[in-house]
């Protein structure tokens, strides 16, 4: 229903001017702009997401031909230069922290949603994506020769599918280099592919109280201790408990 209001305003109405303020008062630029505040950018940076724009002057095209800038939040001027000073010099934590805010506030709503799984533990998914730039214009990721790309690593809240931890990291970090910089919460599972098979990493998580599923690499050295009966018309192939074998593999996971 119409209220008078653009659709952007109602989508930005989610965002509480004073958390951004209370995120801009830790991290100050090394030069304030007062035509051009930290809420001009955020919103500038969400119009270009949400409309797919290109470039910094394909973000001021574009919002210069808005009538009602005004009615959609803006109240500094958005210019290329604006924009390109506020990028380079205004600190990213801001926004990361304003990001935990949103995401605290997400996951509240998602709270009594279920993850389609029979169990009352908390799941989280962990994955990694190259994302592949051009070396011309973004030689700061460079990652092989002729090739630029950064690597985003995201963890996953299965309950409404909401990013709870994200990194962005050179496209040469390997996925289970993250594992040392998240905090795993006792009593919950991390479901992760095998290439963040570390069985000192992977212990460090056991120690924590949380719980992990991963795929077992084809050289995994190991023993069976103890075998269990199955129903086979669940899907289960095996239910075993082993022990490893090689002796760097007991010593990073006794």
């Amino acid at each position: 229903m119409n209220e008078g209001r653009t659709i952007f305003s109602q989508v930005m109405d989610v965002l509480d001017p004073t958390e951004l303020t209370r995120c801009v008062a830790r991290y100050s630029m090394p030069r304030e702009s007062r035509g051009f505040s930290a809420r001009d950018q955020f919103l500038s940076m969400a119009f270009a997401q949400m409309t797919f724009r290109e470039s910094l002057r394909d973000i001021e095209a574009c919002l210069s031909g808005c009538r009602h800038l005004y009615a959609m939040g803006f109240r500094g001027n958005i210019t290329r230069t604006n924009l390109a000073y506020a990028n380079e010099h205004r600190d990213w934590r801001v926004y990361a922290e304003l990001a935990q805010v949103l995401i605290r506030r997400a996951r509240r709503l998602y709270s009594g949603d279920s993850h389609g799984l029979d169990i009352d533990e908390m799941v989280y998914a962990l994955d990694a994506s190259t994302i592949d730039l051009c070396l011309t214009l973004f030689p700061w990721a460079h990652f092989r020769q002729t090739k630029a790309a950064i690597k985003l690593h995201t963890l996953m809240d299965l309950k409404g599918s909401i990013p709870v931890f994200i990194s962005i990291t050179d496209g040469s970090v390997h996925d289970v280099n993250i594992l040392d910089d998240i905090a795993f919460e006792p009593g919950s599972i991390y479901v992760m592919d095998r290439g963040y098979v570390d069985f000192a990493r992977l212990h460090r998580m056991h120690q924590a109280g949380a719980y992990f599923v991963t795929r077992a690499k084809s050289n995994l050295a190991f023993y069976v201790s103890q075998s269990r009966p199955i129903d086979k018309t669940t899907g289960l192939r095996c239910d075993q408990s082993i022990g490893l074998k090689t002796a760097k593999s007991k010593r990073d996971y006794p």
